[in-house]
């Protein structure tokens, strides 16, 4: 049987990034395993995975798609897209391509993952890069990912109504969202490039792919890590029906927040009662493998607009402008961010589908929404909106098994608004969206805004109710395997990516965030590939 130096589980933002730098020493057999495909070659990739204005990969039955069931709060439930494809899900995603502040790396470092801090991240934030825009010490030349934003003459009507609006409510222009002080309205920066999103499996892995030492093993599920007492052996999976082991000197998850935290759970690394719950042998009772769960919470303000306010989402993205900001009453430096879509959902997810797929597509999609939102989608279209979203929050979720069987997907609770510090920042955001949406700019693009309405925001309970009716998530999750010195200290692995109790397993993805980033977490998720890459000699 053949041995493996590495074997890295998950193909996504991180995983692709981690195999690429591991298997530069041409002396290390790396080992890439993923559930989903691999596509070779821009022109291979479906469209839907191709354009990032496409958004039809996101919906339940795609094949690309875990589609993971989540409790978002009691009596709201949403299915959760995460890649399931070479690339992962920055093959799926919106190509939002944001730096974390460096006030979130320096409060990881506080926490005690001092390997993590600002100073020593920022060498890594630059090595991914290739700014298109920005030429300095603090951005990227040369580096895999290229970087852009859109410029003024590409944006729609609705990026113009929202930048002016911001400006006039006296909120400062941002012309570098990547900046170590960014606040305040402007150009988003994405890694979409021509339309396309320039995915890890693009940017990272393809051309490392005629390295004799880097096997790339897609299509096959892992099923549990191997273990010979505490220490890792290899891996357990199906390929092509056949169940099979692949033996490796470490073996690291990279598939997720979600899957890796399942997969460790399955191995018998997770809280003791839970494994024996399903009975599974507990080879390291880790109380925190799950939980500590964070995310950004997004609610909406829909408004309809003129007819002629559309983009082409093959030629660009389906953001180009966002506004952040400091919640008032906060002490969290830009905690809150407000995101005008520029093209409606049912023209994102529906558009390049085929007319006798699109039913199929439409009812896979509305058992995936709250009654809430299919209500919306029927009376109004779903239309534009500019999206409140929480970029810290109190609230603290978790992910629990639903069986030992490795098939069965796990279940996510997010516990949003469990908290009324979180809801007073929400109900400020969504008053702020509505007043904008007031302004002139936004009322000479014919903006009319139907939800909520005027009732729901004028009293403090009734918009409360709307929240938490209406929440939906920004699908950046993270913290289920968080890092710190003790695992007594709730940590799951050290700021090695280190799994405490055994010896031999890794966590290398947004799994070991101690606390999501307050940006979009695209660019953290490569940049842990890149800073994990080096802690293995």
């Amino acid at each position: 049987m053949e041995r493996y130096d590495v074997i890295i589980v998950g193909a996504g933002s991180a995983g692709c990034v981690l195999a690429a730098r591991l298997s530069e020493n041409p002396h290390r057999k790396v080992l890439l395993l993923e559930a989903g495909p691999h596509f070779v070659g821009v022109d291979s990739f479906p469209p839907e995975l191709r354009y990032g204005g496409i958004l039809s990969s996101m919906a339940p039955d795609h094949p690309n798609n875990w589609a993971f069931s989540a409790t978002l709060r009691p009596g709201v439930e949403q299915i959760v897209p995460r890649g399931k494809v070479v690339g992962g899900s920055s093959a799926l995603n919106g190509t939002l391509f944001t730096r974390a502040l460096p006030e979130d790396f320096n409060s990881w470092a506080a926490a005690g993952n001092d390997a993590w801090s600002f100073d020593k991240v920022l060498p890594y934030l630059r090595k991914l890069e290739t700014d298109l825009d920005f030429h300095d010490d603090f951005h990227g030349a040369g580096g895999p990912i290229p970087v852009r934003r859109a410029k003024r003459e590409e944006w729609s009507p609705v990026d113009h109504a929202f930048v002016r609006a911001c400006l006039d409510a006296g909120f400062p222009e941002d012309p570098d969202m990547n900046g170590p002080k960014s606040i305040g309205v402007g150009a988003l920066a994405v890694n979409n490039v021509n339309g396309v999103r320039m995915n890890t499996a693009l940017t990272y892995l393809q051309p490392a792919l005629g390295r004799p030492n880097l096997t790339v093993g897609a299509d096959v599920f892992v099923r549990r890590i191997v273990f010979e007492g505490r220490k890792a052996a290899g891996i357990e999976a199906i390929s092509r029906g056949q169940t099979l082991t692949m033996r490796g000197g470490e073996i690291v998850l990279s598939a997720g927040a979600v899957k890796s935290p399942h997969l460790l759970m399955l191995s018998g690394v997770g809280p003791a009662e839970q494994l024996r719950k399903f009975g599974i042998p507990v080879i390291h009772d880790s109380p925190n493998v799950g939980r500590n769960f964070t995310d950004h919470a997004s609610i909406s303000v829909r408004f309809k607009a003129r007819k002629d306010v559309r983009i082409d989402p093959l030629r660009s993205s389906w953001a180009h402008t966002a506004l952040h900001y400091t919640a008032t009453g906060s002490d969290t430096y830009s905690d809150m961010m407000l995101l005008p879509s520029a093209i409606p959902l049912n023209t994102a997810i529906l558009y390049g589908v085929p007319l006798l797929e699109r039913a199929k597509m439409l009812a896979a999609i509305v058992r995936s929404m709250s009654l809430n939102k299919v209500i919306d989608q029927v009376i109004h279209g779903n239309d534009h909106s500019i999206s409140v979203l929480m970029m810290q929050s109190q609230c603290r979720g978790e992910m629990t098994l639903t069986s030992a069987d490795p098939a069965a997907k796990p279940l996510l609770n997010f516990n949003y608004f469990d908290n009324d510090v979180d809801l007073a920042r929400a109900r400020d955001g969504m008053r702020l969206a509505a007043r904008l949406l007031d302004s002139r700019p936004y009322r000479e693009i014919g903006a009319r805004r139907f939800s909520p309405t005027d009732k729901e925001l004028a009293s403090d309970c009734a918009l409360d109710d709307f929240l938490r009716t209406h929440v939906g998530t920004s699908i950046h999750m993270s913290g289920t395997c968080a890092m710190g010195p003790q695992a007594g200290n709730g940590a799951v692995v050290d700021q090695f990516c280190r799994v405490y109790g055994v010896e031999g397993v890794r966590v290398v993805d947004t799994s070991i965030m101690p606390q999501v980033v307050r940006r979009c977490p695209a660019n953290t998720a490569v940049m842990i590939g890149e800073r994990a890459a080096d802690f293995f000699g």
